[in-house]
Order: C-alpha cells, then sequence, then structure tokens
C-alpha cells in the first residue's frame, strides 16, 4: 500500500510524456504535411506562371508543368519531405489519373477511319510510324536500354512508343496559332490523331503477347495470352455493339437544352466504368483498357461529349501539374550518370530515332503524293511531338525496373526536347506562308461597284441582335450585286470553355460544347436566319466563331476577315445601353479587342455605339428612319461617305448628310493647324475630300435620294457646339474615326476624349453629355503598313 501513491505518481508522469510525444508526433506530420500540401500548390501556381512567361514563344501548357515538376521536386527540402508511402498514394493517383487521360483520349477518336480508303493525312501518318519504327528496331537492341535480358517486347514497346505521337498536344498547339484550316494545319492534325490511335491500339496488342514473358511455362503464358486477349475481345464488343443502345436511351432521354438528369448520368458513368474494367479484372492494364473502351464507346451524344469536357478540364486545370511533380520525384538527377559516354549515346540515338524517323518517313511519302519538301520536313519536325503518356510510359519501365534511373531520364528530356520545339516549326510555316499573301486595299471607297460586299458582322451576345439586325439592313444597298454577311461570335475562351472542346470536322477542326455557348449561338442563328428568311433577297448569310482570349481575338478576327475578304468588319461597343439610356462601364477585355483591331486590322472597321439603334422599330422598306453622316475631310470621313451610299439605296432611311467646311473669313479662327503635314500635303487630302465629295453629291444628292446640310464653321468650339445640336434628330450618325489633314475644325476636341479609339467627334457624339437616342457609327479605313499582319486561316503551303 505504501508503494501505491509511487506508481500512481510514476504512471502519471509516464502517461504525460506519452502524451507529450503524441503531441510532437502529431504537430510534426501536420507541419510536415502542410509542407507537403504547399509543395503541390506551388507546382500548380508556378506552372502557371512560367505559361503566363513563356506565352511570347507559344509553348504549350505541358512545357511548363514538366519544367515546374522536375525543378521543384529536385530540390532537396522537397524531396526528402515526401516518404515512399506518400509517394505511393500519389503513384495511386496518377494512375487513376492516366486512366481517365486514357479513357478521353479514346473517345475523341474514331476507330473506324482505319477501315476506310487511306487519306493523305493517314498516308503521311503511317508513313512516319513505319520509318520510325523500322529504324527503331534496328537499333535499340545495341544499346542495351533495357536491364533484362528479354528485349523483344520492351523492344517492340519503345519502338512503337516512338513512332506515336502527342495529337492533342498537337492540336491545340495548331488551333492556338490560327493554322487549323490550312492544308498543313489540317495535315498535321490528321496525321497526328491517326498517328497516335494506330500507336496506342498496338501498345494494347502487344500487352497481351507481353503476358507471356512472365510464366516461366509457355503452356501457361499461352493460356495468359488467350484468357486476356478473350476478355478484351468481349469488352470491344461490349462497347461497341451494346453500349450505343444504352448511351442513345440515354441521350434521348436527356435531349440538348433540358438539364442532364442526375439518375442518368450516375447510371451513364457507372456504365462506362464497368466497361473499362471488364479486361482489368483477367490481368490485361488498365489504362490499356480504359483507352480501348473509350476508343470503340460512342463519341456522339450528349452524355460522352459531357464526359469529355469535365475530365478534359479536371485533367488540364489539377492533374496535370500534379502528375509532373511525380515524375520529378520518380526521377533523381543526382543519379544521373552523365560522366559516362554510353548514356549520351543512348541520349542522342532517342532523339535521332524520333527525329530522323518521322522527318525520313513524312518526307518521302510525301514527295510521292506532290507535296514540297521544305514543308515535309516541317511536318515530320511537327509529328516528333510526345506526350503525357510518353512520359508516363517512361516512368511506367522504371517502376517495373526495366530500364535504369539514367534511362529514364534522358527519355524524359527527350520527350520535352520533342514538344519545346514545335511552336518554333509552326511560326517558320507562317512566315513562309505569309510571304506569299498577296496585298488588297480593303475598303468600301476602292469596291468596284460590280462586287458584292462582304462584312463581319460581329457580336457580343444577343444583347446586339435588334442593333446589327437594323445595321444589316440599312447596309444591304442596292440588290445587285448584293451583301455577303458573316455574323461572328465574339466569344473570350476561358478554361472551362476550353476544356469542352472536342475534334471537329470540315472547316471546324474544333467544335464547342459547352451548353451557355451553343445555347446562345443557337439563339443568335435563328434570330439572323428569321430576318433573312422574311427579308430575302441581296443578303447571303454566314455563321462564324471568334473563340479565344482577348488577347488573341483581334488576330482571330483579322484572320477571318482576310480569310473571306472583307472589306468592313463592323464592332459592337465595349459599352451597354442602361434602362435610363445611359451607357454602362463597359467591359474592358472587348475594348482591348476594338483598339487592337483599329491598329492592326487588314480592312475597314466600324464601331456601332448602339444608344437606342436597337430599341426602335424593325427597319424595312416600308418604316423610315433618320440617319445622318457628317463629313469634315480626311480618309476615313471618305470610307463613311462610301459606307453612306450603301445607307442611301435603302427606301426606308432618309439620309441627310452634312459637311462642315472652314470659315476663313471668321474672327473666330484659330491660326494654329496642323504643323505635322506640310501645306502641300493639305491641298491634295482636301483635293482628294472635294473630289469624293463631288462624285458622291452627283450620285446621290442632285438625284434627291439625299439630304444636304452645309455648316462654315470656325473653330472647334463651334464644331462641338454644332455636334450638339443635332442631339435627337438622328436615330443613326455615320462619321469617320480620324485621319483629317487640317484638324481646325477638331483642334482641342482631343483634350476631353474619354474614348480615344472612336476619334474626336465619335468620342463627342456618344459622351456622357448626349443623353438621347442617337447611336453612333465610327468607320476608320483600312491603311497599309507593308506586309499584312494577318494570315488566311486556309492557306496553302503544301
Amino acid at each position: 500500500m505504501s508503494n501505491m501513491p509511487t506508481t500512481i505518481v510514476n504512471s502519471t508522469s509516464h502517461n504525460t510524456t506519452t502524451n507529450q510525444q503524441c503531441l510532437t508526433f502529431v504537430a510534426a506530420n501536420m507541419m510536415s504535411g502542410s509542407g507537403k500540401f504547399l509543395a503541390l500548390i506551388a507546382a500548380y501556381v508556378l506552372s502557371r506562371i512560367v505559361h503566363h512567361l513563356l506565352k511570347p514563344l507559344s509553348q504549350p501548357y505541358i512545357t511548363s508543368d514538366l519544367l515546374i515538376g522536375l525543378i521543384l521536386a529536385s530540390l532537396p527540402p522537397v524531396r526528402d519531405s515526401f516518404v515512399n508511402q506518400l509517394i505511393l498514394t500519389l503513384e495511386n493517383v496518377v494512375d487513376f489519373g492516366m486512366i481517365c487521360y486514357a479513357f478521353v483520349l479514346g473517345l475523341e477518336m474514331d476507330p473506324y477511319v482505319v477501315f476506310k480508303s487511306p487519306t493523305r493525312h493517314a498516308m503521311v501518318a503511317y508513313a512516319g510510324m513505319l520509318s520510325t519504327f523500322i529504324i527503331a528496331c534496328a537499333i535499340i537492341p545495341w544499346l542495351h536500354y533495357s536491364k533484362q535480358t528479354n528485349l523483344v517486347t520492351f523492344t517492340i514497346a519503345l519502338s512503337v512508343t516512338l513512332s506515336g505521337n502527342g495529337s492533342h498536344i498537337l492540336t491545340r498547339l495548331i488551333t492556338n496559332l490560327k493554322i487549323g484550316k490550312s492544308d498543313i494545319g489540317k495535315l498535321v492534325i490528321g496525321a497526328g490523331v491517326h498517328s497516335d490511335m494506330i500507336t496506342m491500339f498496338l501498345l494494347s496488342v502487344n500487352f497481351i503477347f507481353a503476358s507471356m514473358e512472365n510464366n516461366t511455362s509457355a503452356r501457361e503464358g499461352i493460356k495468359d495470352a488467350i484468357k486476356i486477349g478473350s476478355a478484351l475481345v468481349i469488352q470491344t464488343i461490349v462497347a461497341a455493339k451494346i453500349s450505343p443502345i444504352f448511351m442513345n436511351w440515354v441521350n434521348n432521354e436527356n435531349p440538348e437544352g433540358k438539364p442532364l438528369k442526375g439518375s442518368h448520368l450516375v447510371l451513364s458513368m457507372a456504365f462506362m466504368a464497368v466497361i473499362c474494367t471488364c479486361a482489368p479484372w483477367y490481368g490485361y492494364n488498365s489504362l490499356l483498357s480504359a483507352f480501348m473502351a473509350g476508343l470503340f464507346l460512342p463519341s456522339e451524344g450528349r452524355i460522352s461529349k459531357w464526359a469529355i469536357s469535365k475530365i478534359n478540364y479536371l485533367l488540364s486545370t489539377l492533374f496535370y501539374p500534379l502528375f509532373f511533380f511525380w515524375v520529378g520525384l520518380k526521377v533523381d538527377f543526382s543519379s544521373f550518370q552523365a560522366g559516362d559516354m554510353g548514356t549520351w549515346v543512348r541520349f542522342f540515338s532517342l532523339l535521332l530515332i524520333t527525329t530522323v524517323g518521322k522527318v525520313a518517313g513524312t518526307v518521302i511519302c510525301g514527295l510521292l503524293l506532290g507535296y514540297h519538301w521544305p514543308e515535309l520536313v516541317a511536318l515530320g519536325m511537327l509529328l516528333t511531338a510526345k506526350g503525357h503518356f510518353h512520359v508516363y510510359f517512361a516512368i511506367l519501365v522504371l517502376r517495373r525496373g526495366i530500364i535504369d534511373v539514367t534511362t529514364c531520364i534522358s527519355m524524359v528530356i527527350v520527350i520535352f526536347l520533342t514538344i519545346v520545339h514545335t511552336p518554333f516549326v509552326v511560326k517558320h510555316i507562317i512566315e513562309r506562308a505569309r510571304k506569299r499573301v498577296p496585298i488588297h486595299r480593303m475598303a468600301l471607297q476602292w469596291l468596284y461597284p460590280s462586287s458584292e460586299l462582304r462584312i463581319l458582322l460581329c457580336v457580343h451576345g444577343p444583347h446586339n441582335l435588334p442593333s446589327t439586325i437594323n445595321l444589316m439592313e440599312i447596309t444591304r444597298g442596292a440588290p445587285e450585286p448584293g451583301l455577303f454577311v458573316h455574323v461572328t461570335d465574339m466569344i473570350e475562351l476561358t478554361e472551362q470553355i476550353a476544356a469542352t472542346l472536342v475534334p471537329g470536322e470540315g472547316a471546324d477542326n474544333m467544335t464547342v460544347t459547352d451548353t451557355s455557348v451553343t445555347e446562345m449561338r443557337d439563339q443568335i442563328t435563328r434570330a439572323f436566319q428569321t430576318y433573312v428568311d422574311e427579308n430575302s433577297g441581296g443578303i447571303t448569310l454566314s455563321r462564324m466563331l471568334a473563340l479565344s482570349t482577348f488577347n488573341g481575338m483581334a488576330q482571330d478576327l483579322s484572320v477571318l476577315a482576310e480569310d473571306f475578304m472583307v472589306s468592313l468588319i463592323l464592332l459592337p461597343f465595349h459599352k451597354r445601353l442602361n434602362a435610363d439610356g445611359t451607357l454602362d462601364g463597359g467591359h474592358p477585355g472587348f475594348r482591348y479587342v476594338n483598339r487592337k483591331l483599329l491598329r492592326n486590322a487588314p480592312c475597314s472597321i466600324g464601331i456601332l455605339v448602339d444608344r437606342g439603334f436597337g430599341s426602335i422599330a424593325k427597319i424595312s422598306r416600308s418604316s423610315v428612319a433618320n440617319v445622318a453622316i457628317i463629313f469634315i475631310g480626311g480618309k476615313d470621313d471618305r470610307e463613311a461617305l462610301a459606307y453612306a451610299g450603301r445607307v442611301a439605296w435603302h427606301p426606308g432611311v432618309k439620309l441627310t448628310v452634312i459637311r462642315f467646311l472652314v470659315d476663313k473669313n471668321s474672327e473666330n479662327a484659330p491660326r494654329r493647324v496642323n504643323q505635322r503635314v506640310s501645306m502641300a500635303e493639305q491641298e491634295e487630302e482636301m483635293k482628294l475630300d472635294d473630289e469624293c465629295f463631288a462624285e458622291f453629291y452627283e450620285r446621290y444628292v442632285a438625284g434627291g435620294k439625299v439630304a444636304y446640310v452645309e455648316k462654315h464653321l470656325a473653330n472647334s468650339s463651334e464644331t462641338y457646339t454644332n455636334l450638339r445640336s443635332l442631339e435627337g434628330q438622328y436615330s443613326l450618325i455615320i462619321v469617320g474615326r480620324g485621319g483629317r489633314v487640317n484638324t481646325v475644325l477638331t483642334l482641342g476636341l482631343n483634350d476631353w476624349q474619354q474614348c480615344p479609339e472612336l476619334g474626336p467627334v465619335g468620342d463627342v457624339l456618344s459622351g456622357s453629355g448626349f443623353t438621347c437616342n442617337t447611336s453612333i457609327l465610327i468607320i476608320q479605313q483600312h491603311s497599309i503598313k507593308g506586309q499584312l499582319d494577318g494570315l488566311s486561316d486556309e492557306f496553302s503551303i503544301m
């Protein structure tokens, strides 16, 4: 009994020590866990920052992801904090992510093209694959890439892998660099997808025979191969023949325009998962099983497109940075045997096999098809690009002990080098094509009377419909030769929308499956088509899409304008009309696009400031709309006058031309004029103004089609007063943006400009001082600045 208190004290002391140790252990693990979490977050954030820094070089996301993953995971504090148990967890996450990747990759492909007559891009793909495969099989066995004695399966697998390419990376790169509709762009995308599909299919078949090597008995190996092969065949039959019945039923129960039913969505995902797991139950590889299931599942239909868009979005947003961070943990650069000559022989051999094999096969096949050899070399260089699967393959054979770390690092670096050069090859193609582009002056003033007017009519959304339809109506001009309108949706390309892009056919290589975008486009299409059906005669309509980031949207529109040889691009103003008649703060992204287009557009530009032009009654041949054109002088005013000439033909428009002339005899006339140009240039411009206006007067005013008002003004103050006096008189006023040599009548108006892109007169008329419902159309004439900045997206260079 006397020892009991001592025992209790010792027990209490021991428990206290144990609790302190437990708390210390938990705290240390929590701190370590937070550090690991921060490392993963850093991989994501840094990859996005580096991608932004590499944007001028047009590098794809995989470049920044791979760089950051390798560098960050190689740092000793980061590498040491990830113990084997955590790396194993990451491996499981990566394996699942790559299964999803392979499934979507197969789902986006059409396996039945193999049974059709081979197209040109298929021939190029076959030739590049075959030459690379032959060279690889001839060289790989002699360089001891594998640590195992049985080299047949490894040699075939590595040769097939080197023969393939990353089709999704090529497709995104070609699309982003705006050559997807050119002949070489279509050839690259088609050959890339074909090559990727064939090599993945061959690897899937090769795995069946590889299972025979894992058995000591040949008889057991044959049994395993038959069992795995049979399971794969049954899975493929179910995916190709039975799944369409189920998928069609789900698609019919969930038509477009209605939200997907949750139960049907869960059932569909479960069905796809079950099909993907059929063959792995019998020993087949899970990743290749997912690819084969996706390859033969129906790619059309709402459910398949939903799966493609959502899985691609998750992969690009979350998985890829994590994947390459895991790759960095697996490849330890401190173990790289840089001092061994054999290391560099194997490294450069891999690089030469990949490059020479693709280029040789592509050039030989292309010359037989009649293509030019410089473009064939570029095509072969593009087809060398590898993707995420090839990196995963390198790590997979390292995990299985088939190769060592040095060989794995060599393979990863070679894959990186096959990707990083592709944007430069594309830019070289663009430069070669640009030298062949003819220079045309695309403006209304220089348009032949017998030529059809082609315009690019841009809209931000359904709110632009009334004003743009009215604008198209008054622009139609005479019935002959007519008007060709390319209605173009300006949509910002966000990461969420980018994840919904799926390969398309025909002129558009990519199709948007985002519901909000497709519904908006359908609404706009219906509105314009209804208008054309009700007002037939003289108007031809086509639908286009400018889907890009705001940084690249101006280039997209320029490419479309050159492609269709339009003379005028009509853009909405970046500010929208409020209910009280004022304009809101506007969208900075669309303002940036407008300003960039005004600097670099390959044709004339018009910006419509809608202050009620869409709220008036729909303009028709029986209605009356008051429209005015203000002519002060300069090339932009002459272009606006040429546009007004088309408006004058409309029987429902009452057009008035208001000419502002300088009153040189007035005491208020300023002495200072534009000192940056000579008197000879001013006189030449004034002569052009007089000739242009005289022609317009004789054709329209003298015949009574157009009313004429002449105002003699002394300075810009009187110009401002007269502009204010127009308030409420007209539903639309057409003005030139600038380009005036004699600035007496606009001198000083720039001092109060709110939107310089509208020019001094346009800014005054559209400013906050005007509260009327008068809309303004500001026009800028196309000016040639040496070589064209843009390039037709359907250029032919092959």
